[in-house]
């Protein structure tokens, strides 16, 4: 199967281990110390409409199933499966910070927490996880103060611009200052696909500048808009202190590619979930002599 590409310039890198596809941004993956991917529906045991790398617990898979796929992501990226903490999406525009005491939350263990669509840390070891089958998964890594934070950003989470309080819990928590922020805006649905009503675009229309229309939404003969969800993400995280070449734009639409990827829109609903996952890197140990 041949991916599917938005612009003639790669911007995501192809990643093949084990079987397993999962995709990485340059600019995140060039920063030491920190681990992160994008998973694909490649390499993982899921059966029907889940094949193969469902990353749900909550859409009606085999449970087993699910976790061998998280252990198969986790042992291609090169992280800890125990060391995951879970969002639990709904979507809102609330950041939690969390620590080594919520590692295996939603996955190994029950959440203690809901209606959270990002998540910010500065632990080592600990590897964040949100999830997506068309919204907009946002990652960002403060190199200087070694944290980082992982967003879930629906067309909801996008206009009440989760972007930007994630960057200001990132300031408020660790001390991150936004412009030397590194961010990423991962695969999800293009405007190309992305058709949305009237009562979504008001709420765009208040949410950003009027300059800013024409390169976010237009209006079709039919009376129905094509939303750019990520220009709009990358509107919030200039608006938050960003600098324009410190954002990754993705160029591969989920809805583009049903056969790589789970896409809500292109399956009818009958789907599984993809996840991006962000980490700090534990520091190696050193020997005692």
């Amino acid at each position: 199967m041949t991916l599917v590409r938005k612009s003639g310039k790669p911007v995501l890198r192809e990643n093949h281990k084990n079987g397993v596809l999962y995709f990485t941004f340059p600019q995140l993956g060039a920063q030491p110390g920190f681990v992160h991917g994008f998973s694909s529906r490649i390499g993982g045991v899921s059966q029907n409409e889940f094949a193969e790398m469902n990353l749900s617990f909550s859409r009606g898979d085999d449970p087993e199933r699910v976790k061998e796929n998280y252990r198969r992501i986790a042992s291609a990226i090169g992280f800890d499966d125990a060391r995951i903490v879970c969002s639990d999406q709904t979507h809102t525009n609330n950041v939690r910070e969390v620590t080594g005491e919520d590692c295996g939350k939603g996955y190994l263990r029950s959440r203690d927490y809901a209606d959270v669509d990002g998540l910010v840390t500065d632990e080592p070891g600990v590897v964040l996880a949100t999830f997506f089958a068309d919204c907009v998964p946002l990652y960002f890594i403060d190199p200087e103060h070694r944290a980082i934070g992982l967003s879930h950003s629906g067309w909801k989470g996008t206009v009440s611009d989760i972007a930007g309080v994630t960057v200001r819990m990132m300031r408020e928590k660790y001390g991150s200052r936004p412009e030397e922020l590194l961010a990423a805006i991962g695969p999800s649905i293009c405007q190309d696909c992305y058709e949305v009503s009237e009562d979504v675009i008001e709420q765009v229309r208040e949410s950003y500048r009027e300059e800013l229309w024409p390169e976010l939404f237009y209006r079709k003969e039919n009376g129905r808009y094509q939303l750019n969800l990520w220009e709009a993400c990358r509107q919030n995280m200039l608006r938050a202190g960003l600098r324009p070449e410190h954002i990754e734009v993705t160029d591969v639409c989920t809805c583009c590619n049903p056969d790589l990827l789970f896409s809500h829109r292109a399956s009818h609903g009958k789907r599984g979930n993809l996840a991006a996952f962000l980490g700090i890197c534990e520091p190696p140990r050193t020997e005692m002599r």
